[in-house]
């Protein structure tokens, strides 16, 4: 815990800082400097100290014993972990890409270069989540070396606490990939991985966290010593200090807002799902509330189907991925909320279902953008 005399300093630090980063930090001249963790390059004062002041933030805001904002994605968050928690021929178990895992730590991607065999944890798509008791039963039986929570469809919070205990028993390392879900970890409204029972939660910082494009890796003491050793120079060399310092302040306000911020998302999320229920689409876990994240999904019955409803909506400025995932992160920090998620899906009956013409459609879009230019969640000067 800080004292009273740190605490101040803190505060103090934090409003000097925002003096500097609130002026595009992103486009700074930070972008053209280098530090190293053994202080080789001279002048880096003020960069080291918005390092350690992100990293305090992050502590905070996730509840973690350690934290490193150099990666410079969520993939190479990923490659840290398991480079440095296996070697070759070990077992990876994560949700399958197939049922909305990460194609990244799936058998074409991470794996197939460090050398890894890969099998999924089962998944129920009825429910769109981990299924518990087969998992224990995997688990016990083929005995992983590691095990990665999380995934890119993620509409419902993992079971964690149910099999933590079992991955112990068996040695394995526990990982949760949250770099769909960061956001809403970060403002306590999905779940909360470190204390959940698993030691290291990394991903990426532009999802549902609302960060410029990078990566972050939480974890408790002991692992995240060993991550922290090995990041520099095996993985991250020139961190990017300009993306660091736009970082820390996505942190900081989510340490602010992040709590009203969140809740917000997740309540849009449903909203809009019911609302595109009710229209007649397709929506997912409809018996289950829909979702619990940023994350609407539509089941149009496979890639083919998306990609013609994705490229309908594009015409009308409504984008969706051709997975049809919607998410609702952008819109919410924009100040819109349940009114205008039923206006959302108003419009994309309009364009679908009713086959308006597009041009029409999309003067409606444009006219509810129009509304709503003002970032929100944020520090204003």
């Amino acid at each position: 815990m800080n004292s009273g005399a740190e605490r101040n300093a803190s505060i103090s630090f934090h409003q000097k800082t925002w003096q500097v980063l609130r002026f595009g930090p992103y486009s700074s001249e930070m972008g053209h400097r280098y530090t190293s963790p053994d202080h080789f390059y001279m002048g880096t004062r003020l960069i080291d100290k918005v390092e350690k002041f992100g990293e305090e933030t992050a502590k905070r805001l996730f509840k973690a014993e350690t934290a490193d904002l150099r990666l410079l994605s969520g993939h190479v968050a990923d490659l840290v972990f398991l480079a440095n928690m296996t070697k070759r021929g070990d077992l990876l178990m994560c949700v399958s890409a197939d049922d909305g895992g990460y194609p990244g730590i799936w058998r074409s991607g991470l794996p197939s270069v460090l050398g890894l065999e890969v099998k999924a944890l089962p998944f129920s798509k009825d429910r769109m989540n981990i299924q518990v008791d087969k998992a224990l039963e995997t688990i016990i039986e083929v005995k992983p070396q590691v095990i990665i929570f999380g995934a890119s469809l993620f509409l419902f919070p993992h079971p964690i606490n149910e099999l933590t205990e079992v991955a112990r028993s068996i040695g394995a390392h526990i990982g949760f990939d949250g770099s769909h879900v960061m956001g809403l970890i970060a403002g306590g409204k999905f779940q909360s991985p470190l204390q959940e029972g698993s030691p290291t939660l990394f991903g990426s910082t532009h999802k549902s966290f609302f960060g410029p494009q990078g990566g972050i890796i939480l974890a408790d003491e002991e692992i995240g010593a060993v991550l922290k050793e090995r990041i520099h120079p095996a993985f991250v060399d020139n961190a990017h200090w300009n993306r660091i310092a736009a970082l820390t302040l996505a942190l900081a306000e989510m340490e602010k807002f992040g709590s009203a911020y969140a809740e917000q998302v997740i309540r849009n999320s449903q909203t809009l799902a019911k609302a595109l229920d009710d229209y007649g689409f397709p929506v997912a876990g409809s018996n289950l509330g829909y979702t619990k994240s940023h994350q609407v999904l539509m089941n149009f019955g496979g890639y083919k189907h998306g990609r013609e409803l994705a490229e309908r909506l594009e015409k009308t400025n409504i984008i969706v991925d051709c997975g049809v995932r919607l998410g609702t992160s952008e819109v919410t920090r924009r100040g819109m909320k349940e009114s205008e998620m039923e206006k959302i899906a108003q419009l994309m009956k309009e364009a679908i279902l009713d086959e308006k013409q597009s041009g029409k459609v999309r003067e409606e879009v444009e006219d509810l953008a129009a509304e709503f230019q003002k970032v929100n969640y944020c520090f204003h000067t």
